[in-house]
């Protein structure tokens, strides 16, 4: 599903990605953890198309990037650190907006689909720019989730969670993968990561340093695997 060589990114005389190489299978769910300013951020945005690399290669589902991004994007769920949402329309305007630019079918049904499956039916009808940044962040998970894409980009998705939400999330995500679809997630809770994610990417200084299987390593040993790595 996705493929990248010799990947780099700098802005301006500042390099983030020095060459990453980085390959998904479809169906897979792989956390990549790293510091701030590794450049997960940078990583995801170059796969959703909004960003450029200055070298290297990038196919998603066998299209290149960016050439081909208009193919791609159709199937991309993307949730990233703005939330992506019209604050002068309500929740369930805001879904029938990106489902109709999706195209999805059954369109009403659905959104009332997605607004249970995120807890925000009772609010369908409120204004998002009333919403609480919890709020606003179970809709963004709901916009990216509407039209059931086959790719799933998410970076850092429970920021502004509380508890009820987050396992909310938990278990979307585990539907998720069982539907077959592809998720990649940037994450700093490495114990949530690890229970989630079959497969554990940490990027540090612009690149994959180790790719970890979770049922491989103890979860209690994985805080030493990412300090050695990322201090190194």
């Amino acid at each position: 599903m996705i493929e990248t060589r010799h990947l780099v990114k700098h802005f301006g005389l500042k390099p983030v990605l020095r060459g990453v190489d980085f390959q998904v299978e479809r169906g897979e769910f792989v956390a990549l953890l790293g510091p701030n300013g590794a450049g997960k951020t940078t990583l995801l945005r170059i796969l959703a198309s909004l960003a450029r690399p200055n070298m290297g290669s990038v196919r998603v589902a066998g299209y290149d990037l960016p050439r081909q991004a208009a193919s791609v994007r159709s199937m991309l769920g993307v949730v990233s650190h703005l939330p992506l949402l019209y604050g002068d329309l309500t929740a369930e305007e805001n879904l029938r907006f990106y489902g109709r630019m999706y195209g999805v079918p059954h369109l009403e049904r659905r959104v009332g689909e997605v607004l249970e499956l995120v807890g925000l039916r009772a609010q369908r009808r409120e204004l998002v720019r009333a919403f609480s940044r919890g709020m606003q962040q179970r809709l963004s998970i709901g916009r990216a989730i509407l039209h059931d894409p086959e790719l799933m980009l998410l970076d850092e998705p429970y920021t502004g969670l509380d508890q009820d939400a987050a396992l909310m999330l938990d278990d979307l995500l585990r539907q998720v993968v069982t539907r077959g679809r592809t998720v990649v997630m940037t994450s700093h809770d490495l114990s949530r990561a690890a229970s989630l994610a079959p497969r554990i990417d940490i990027l540090s200084r612009g690149v994959i340093s180790a790719s970890v299987r979770s049922a491989e390593i103890d979860p209690l040993q994985l805080p030493t695997l990412y300090h050695s790595v990322t201090h190194a």
